[in-house]
């Protein structure tokens, strides 16, 4: 770990762009490899880095975040149950935020209500927006 701090490198796994506490959905993959899985030697790995790693990255003093994502866990589990082309590690992260957005999407269909975008103005709040900066 020190060596990679030192080159620059950040811990894989670790912090988190928003969260400032281990992430829960690492603390629920957590929960279930001590329960389900026993004697992985990956698995045990990631659980030993959370009891250390950590202390140690707190201790630089320079990470506001010390704690893992839920991307620290995952790859042991899926390397447990045979998925070991890491090519699709990306591929399903993805479809599991889209399984995550969909029923929004259909229950906003259902009901007949407009299409919700992050940010987004409707024409009115663009043309406001574009008149105060021109001013």
């Amino acid at each position: 770990m020190k060596d990679t701090l030192a080159s620059g490198k950040v811990i894989p796994g670790y912090g988190h762009g928003v969260l400032r506490k281990t992430d829960p959905r690492f603390i629920l993959q957590l929960e279930y490899a001590k329960k389900h899985i026993k004697n992985d030697n990956l698995v045990d790995l990631v659980l030993a880095n959370y009891e250390e790693i950590p202390k140690l990255l707190d201790a630089t003093g320079k990470i506001k975040n010390p704690w893992p994502n839920v991307d620290c866990g995952s790859g042991a589990l899926l390397m447990h149950y045979g998925l070991t082309q890491h090519d699709y590690y990306t591929v399903m992260f993805g479809v599991a935020r889209a399984f995550g957005v969909m029923p929004a999407q259909v229950w906003s269909r259902a009901l007949g209500l407009p299409i919700e975008r992050p940010n987004s103005f409707d024409l009115e709040n663009l043309r406001a927006k574009a008149e105060s900066v021109k001013k």
